[in-house]
């Protein structure tokens, strides 16, 4: 059987450790870091030093940041009243990339899921719920997975806020909204499954709205 240098093991071990590298791909980046010249490894590895020195979770959000407060909580220009609820910090910045969002965000650091053992003290809940205690907030877009543990975590966020909303616990009373759900651009009918096309048929839109 093929046996691996020690540090060359060490690193295959360690690849294969990260979300969606197998095998052949650790293989892959570790042989092109051996051949890569030293300044480049050297860069790579001070990146990922920083990287844990570094980031921290933003105070007001839960995003990652540099600083106190990540560069969006930070800009005066974005709408301080919208507020988005994402699982992680990924799903903040692919709604960034859409260039469409210009609120604030709410990262919860995961979806709830009592089969695993993840409840309200798991994920950053109550620090929402605390937000809006404190911040005139005029619409909360629940953003979560489009999954049954995602599904149910926005339907309880929505019903803790109705609660606190009727108990006139909240700076103000907002509207809450979920992103829709539906078909891809470019997608086929033919190959979407039933779950898909029914939310799509929900969210649909009039002509000219789009």
């Amino acid at each position: 059987m093929l046996q691996y240098a020690r540090p060359l093991q060490r690193l295959l071990n360690a690849l294969e450790r990260l979300p969606g590298i197998g095998p052949k791909n650790a293989q892959r980046l570790a042989f092109h870091l051996l051949r890569a010249d030293g300044a480049e490894v050297a860069e790579l590895a001070a990146a990922i030093g920083e990287l844990k020195a570094s980031i921290r979770a933003c105070s007001q959000c839960y995003n990652y940041s540099e600083g106190e407060r990540c560069p969006i909580c930070a800009d005066p220009r974005r709408d301080a009243t919208v507020l988005c609820v994402v699982e992680e910090a990924s799903d903040a910045m692919a709604l960034e990339r859409s260039g469409e969002y210009h609120g604030l965000y709410h990262v919860l650091g995961g979806r709830l899921s009592p089969l695993s053992g993840i409840g309200h003290d798991e994920i950053n809940l109550e620090a929402l719920l605390e937000r809006l205690r404190k911040v005139e907030v005029r619409e909360v877009i629940l953003a979560t997975s489009p999954t049954v543990e995602g599904d149910a975590t926005a339907i309880e966020i929505a019903r803790l806020v109705e609660e606190l909303a009727h108990a006139g616990e909240l700076s103000a009373t907002p509207k809450l909204t979920r992103i829709a759900l539906g078909l891809p651009v470019g997608g086929d009918l033919d190959y979407a499954d039933g779950l898909t096309l029914a939310r799509a048929l929900r969210g649909r839109t009039r002509v000219g709205d789009t």
